[in-house]
């Protein structure tokens, strides 16, 4: 997944503002306690982060974004 597609996944699900917020407030269990710009900034693939998403918020993110 490019990063863009899923900055607008992300921001499609959650909203710009919600978006950018969970990105660097919200550690996820499953990045190993990282947020989302650590774990971009340490290379961890998109997808996975992407995935890591959908787990902690599965009623969040629609069917069709994951």
């Amino acid at each position: 997944m490019r990063l863009t597609d899923f900055w607008t996944r992300l921001e499609e699900a959650f909203g710009a503002a919600y978006a950018r917020s969970l990105a660097a407030d919200h550690s996820f269990a499953e990045l190993g306690d990282r947020t989302i710009d650590e774990a971009i900034t340490q290379g961890v693939e998109t997808v996975t982060i992407w995935r890591a998403v959908v787990a902690a918020y599965p009623d969040r993110v629609p069917a069709r974004l994951r």
